[in-house]
């Protein structure tokens, strides 16, 4: 059996797609490695969002061109670099042999099949997304009790900062019957709580049984309803696509985790003007304000970006006094990045690395602070604990809860797949510690 190794950066719709290409490669022969010494075929599948990413792929590729000129080596390279950059990855990079996007890594059998018979390159960077998700394999090789399962590709929004519209293609949601089978062929496998996954998630409006568009609340409600499926998550959000459906499923869906990761970018009116995000910082406080108020225990997640251009100091105070108003459990800040072809990478008053430097700082002690303060909020509480997989010591096992955090319990290594009532001893940097909550007496009547 030849080995196939395949290097993830980015997003989980990423990871999703490197599995099901995995998938797409098994019945030609290739078995995985974690090895790129002993691989016959490397995939490295990228992420185009910011320059970092970009040119870490251009270093592995560096370091794979030792590995080819030593032996036989197929080299691939997919996501949305490849989409992006397509012919210029081979220019860069003659030891490639394939470029691939990621509405098109489904013809990848066919393009190896191709460069062993001709020899050369093979480019594929079209957009179809339908024909994509109908090719693939029906049988999903996943793997413990969590997994990935992308609903909805492409963006329409146009964000002035982002490169994913020109990327991943515009909107496409699957059939809500084609997620649905797809669900419970995962829980079949052993899968006890599902992550959708979406450019845009909550835009997501895939065709139900009726034949009519279904939104994501109504697929979060026909999934609950999937036997021995116990939680769902979806990721990510957009503000706009915020649907008071989606709200109340928040307060009706038991299933439906109390996590929520809803980007704001910026607390500017005019930053997220200037950004196209088509809505304001108030829009975002009230969405949370009334999202809190179907779900009070929700935890709130969220992505920002600093130092985009023509940013003020009285922008980014407005930022930071959105943080303060709304408060986060879990954030992702950058440095904002020009991408080629974005309109804000020609927009005028660029910001100095020093001063972005010191904002993301700035901002980064306030959303630690806020993390911090709601990790230690649930000290003492008690949690549903998924658990998912053998801690480092004997018995322990290691659990996930409502709010993603690895929890570890002692005497709980029998209890993979299961989820138990646990309350929280201990909280550090990045897992809490438990234990099980002792069961109540009955109490006899004489």
């Amino acid at each position: 059996m030849k080995k196939l190794l395949i290097k993830t950066y980015g997003c989980q719709m990423n990871v999703y797609d490197s599995a099901r290409m995995a998938e797409l490669l098994a019945p030609i022969g290739y078995g995985p490695t974690e090895v790129a010494e002993d691989a016959d075929m490397v995939i490295l599948n990228t992420c185009h969002i910011r320059e970092k990413a970009s040119e870490k792929v251009y270093s592995e590729l560096g370091r794979l061109k030792k590995l080819k000129d030593e032996r036989q080596m197929t080299i691939a390279v997919a996501g949305c670099t490849a989409q992006a950059e397509g012919a210029e990855i081979i220019a860069r990079a003659p030891q490639v042999d394939i470029v691939v996007g990621p509405q098109s890594y489904h013809r990848l059998p066919e393009m190896i099949a191709k460069i062993a018979r001709r020899g050369g390159h093979a480019l594929e960077t079209d957009f179809p997304a339908l024909e994509k998700f109908d090719a693939l394999p029906k049988e999903i090789a996943t793997e413990g009790v969590t997994a990935f399962l992308t609903v909805q590709e492409g963006c329409d929004k146009f964000c002035t900062f982002c490169v994913v519209p020109y990327t991943r293609g515009s909107e496409y949601s699957r059939p809500i019957l084609a997620i649905e089978d797809e669900a419970r062929r995962m829980v079949a496998r052993g899968v006890r709580e599902i992550t959708l996954l979406g450019q845009n998630v909550n835009a997501f409006n895939g065709e139900g049984p009726d034949g009519k568009p279904w939104s994501l609340a109504r697929l979060c409600d026909r999934l609950s309803r999937v036997e021995g499926l116990a939680r769902i998550r979806y990721t990510t959000s957009h503000p706009r696509d915020m649907s008071d459906d989606l709200i109340a499923a928040h307060g009706d869906l038991e299933a439906l985790m109390p996590y929520l990761h809803l980007p704001v970018q910026s607390g500017s009116n005019k930053i997220l003007d200037a950004m196209n995000r088509q809505h304001t910082g108030d829009h975002y406080r009230d969405l949370v304000r009334r999202i809190r108020h179907a779900r009070p225990d929700l935890a709130l997640s969220s992505d920002f970006i600093v130092g985009f251009p023509g940013e003020t100091d009285r922008d980014f105070e407005a930022t930071l006094q959105l943080v303060r108003d709304v408060t986060f459990a879990s954030a992702f800040s950058f440095k904002y990045s020009p991408r080629p072809g974005t309109p804000a990478a020609a927009a005028r008053r660029q910001i100095p690395e020093e001063v972005k430097d010191a904002r993301l700082q700035t901002l980064n002690m306030l959303l630690l602070e806020q993390q911090d303060g709601f990790k230690q909020s649930l000290a003492g509480r008690t949690l549903d604990v998924l658990f998912e997989k053998p801690g480092r010591h004997a018995s322990q096992a290691i659990g996930r809860s409502p709010y993603l955090q690895s929890v570890h319990v002692d005497d709980a290594a029998h209890l993979i797949g299961e989820i138990r009532s646990i309350r929280v001893d201990g909280v550090f940097p990045n897992s809490l510690k438990g234990s099980f909550v002792p069961a109540r007496k009955k109490v006899l009547a004489h």
